[in-house]
């Protein structure tokens, strides 16, 4: 069952506390330095991630303190960065990941139906709102990003609603991430595209959209004044508030975009039980803490308080769109479309 149809499952939480009490381990080979006793976490792990490179640097103590006979080793790049090297090493028959964490369902989705998981339901899973994990514990979100709108303190009037930007009463510049290039841009476009229709690209384009790249390439436009607003992160919008940038984040009418960052474990790992562990210190509380106050991302812990005085992620959902069966299939299926709809929108 994937992840949005949770919303609709009956005896969930029965189950993913029977998931977690069985803890269902891997045989690992009987050989190698990097593997682990069963039991005894110990060895390397390799975590593919699109997390920031501050925020590891603040996690591997942490790793360090409560798996000190275990070597996480990172590879950091953005989510579709990140997807084109898993891509071309499954191809090869040699993924050298034991555990996934970017900001890109759709790819954790075709993994699990392609079986290439591992079932795991970490005890720190039950934590976390059912909306965001998988019954049949193949992922669960770790972090959550959120796409908000932003615009500069001295700009004229900002936009309220994404709608506006194609088809509302708002007409200006305004940048957004290219889902071409982007895995965030890409999830948002997805939504959008479902939502509004095939007029929202050319709408965007008939009202002055700047197509900007990525979130960093978003923020400088805005924060220049070449842009009047744009569409970005919400965790990006905190951080440049932080070091002084003038720009207000405005929280969209119509819904924002969360895009949930989960964790995996593949199921070609040769150290499963040290994997597990990893996953486990990353959904605990202390991991949690560290993913909102360096990250200025939310947790998926209920029991935390958002990024820089935000509300926490139950409060976060009620003011986002929902996932649903139907959008992940958008995604899944028809992503390439979304992105031919978009490409031809702003290529005339």
């Amino acid at each position: 069952m994937s992840l949005p149809m949770l919303l609709r499952a009956a005896g969930v939480a029965a189950a993913l506390v029977l998931l977690a009490a069985c803890r269902i381990e891997s045989a690992a080979p009987a050989a190698g330095p990097t593997l682990a006793r069963e039991g005894t976490p110990s060895g390397d792990v390799w975590v593919y991630t699109s997390m920031y490179r501050h925020v590891l640097d603040a996690l591997d103590p942490l790793l360090k303190a409560r798996l000190p006979d275990v070597q996480v080793h990172w590879y950091q790049a953005g989510s579709e960065k990140v997807a084109s090297r898993l891509e071309a090493e499954r191809a090869a028959g040699a993924i050298r990941a034991d555990l996934l964490a970017t900001s890109d369902p759709f790819l954790y989705e075709r993994l699990a139906r392609e079986g290439a998981l591992l079932r795991y339901a970490s005890p720190n899973v039950l934590r976390v709102p059912r909306a965001l994990v998988d019954l049949d514990a193949r992922y669960a979100a770790l972090r959550l990003s959120t796409m908000v709108l932003v615009h500069r303190q001295d700009g004229p009037p900002p936009p309220t609603s994404f709608a506006a930007l194609a088809e509302g009463p708002w007409t200006g510049r305004v940048a957004i991430g290219d889902p071409l290039t982007s895995g965030t841009a890409f999830t948002w476009a997805v939504f959008c595209d479902a939502k509004y229709g095939e007029s929202f690209f050319p709408g965007l384009r008939q009202r002055g959209a700047i197509v900007a790249g990525g979130n960093a390439a978003v923020l400088q436009k805005v924060e220049s004044g070449e842009a009047d607003a744009g569409v970005l992160l919400l965790e990006n919008a905190l951080a440049a508030q932080a070091r002084g940038s003038p720009i207000q984040v405005v929280w969209p009418t119509d819904g924002a975009v969360v895009i949930p960052g989960p964790a995996a474990l593949f199921a070609t790992t040769p150290n499963p039980v040290a994997a597990k562990a990893v996953v486990d210190v990353l959904l605990s509380p202390e991991g949690q803490r560290i993913i909102v106050e360096k990250g200025d991302m939310h947790a998926v812990d209920p029991r935390l308080a958002g990024p820089r005085g935000e509300a926490g992620v139950s409060e976060l959902l009620e003011r986002a769109r929902p996932w649903t069966p139907e959008l992940l299939e958008r995604g899944l299926t028809q992503g390439g479309a979304v992105k031919e709809r978009f490409r031809q929108a702003f290529s005339q």
